[in-house]
């Protein structure tokens, strides 16, 4: 496994179940750190149909802001499982956070980890141009954060429909 791996794509492309996958694969057993806030009851069940599908082999971490700090605790033997990113650009962004900062120190983090990191992230910029400045903000500010966090990374995957597709390292020569 790689000490670090990106997976993005869109809503209910399959990212979630490629990287529990990839997270259990060299142990059997993972570290899952959970960037999510239940606001409501739709977000709740969301959360439900993620941790039925996981079972005792994971230990679960919530942290919906101090993202490094909980990979710099959980450094160690297991791999850990961040899901995900846009999500946790999304609380940085709705409490003022300067997220540009905290994305820059997440690659720092990364860089020292011992144990590696998978981590899920939605690909935003595919559709239409958002009609509100927030919308915009939110698409350009998880562009950048993905292009970081993807060049800090080992290997990066696209899973489309519920097929993984590896986009790095790749064999294209520019």
């Amino acid at each position: 496994m790689h000490k670090s791996i990106l997976i993005t794509g869109g809503a209910r492309s399959g990212k979630s179940q490629l990287a529990e996958k990839l997270a259990l694969r060299p142990m059997g057993r993972a570290i899952y750190i959970a960037t999510s806030e239940v606001w409501d009851d739709e977000m709740a069940q969301r959360v439900a149909v993620h941790q039925a599908r996981r079972g005792p082999e994971w230990q679960t971490i919530h942290a919906p802001r101090d993202l490094v700090s909980a990979l710099q605790q959980s450094d160690g033997d297991a791999p850990r499982l961040v899901d995900c990113l846009t999500l946790w650009l999304s609380n940085l962004m709705l409490d003022g956070a300067d997220w540009r900062d905290a994305g820059e120190r997440l690659v720092r983090a990364l860089d020292a980890q011992t144990a590696p990191v998978i981590l899920v992230t939605n690909e935003v910029g595919g559709g239409i141009v958002p009609e509100n400045k927030l919308a915009r903000e939110f698409r350009d500010a998880a562009g950048w954060l993905n292009q970081t966090v993807a060049e800090a990374c080992e290997s990066v995957w696209l899973s489309v429909a519920g097929c993984p597709v590896k986009v790095k390292p790749n064999d294209h020569s520019f």
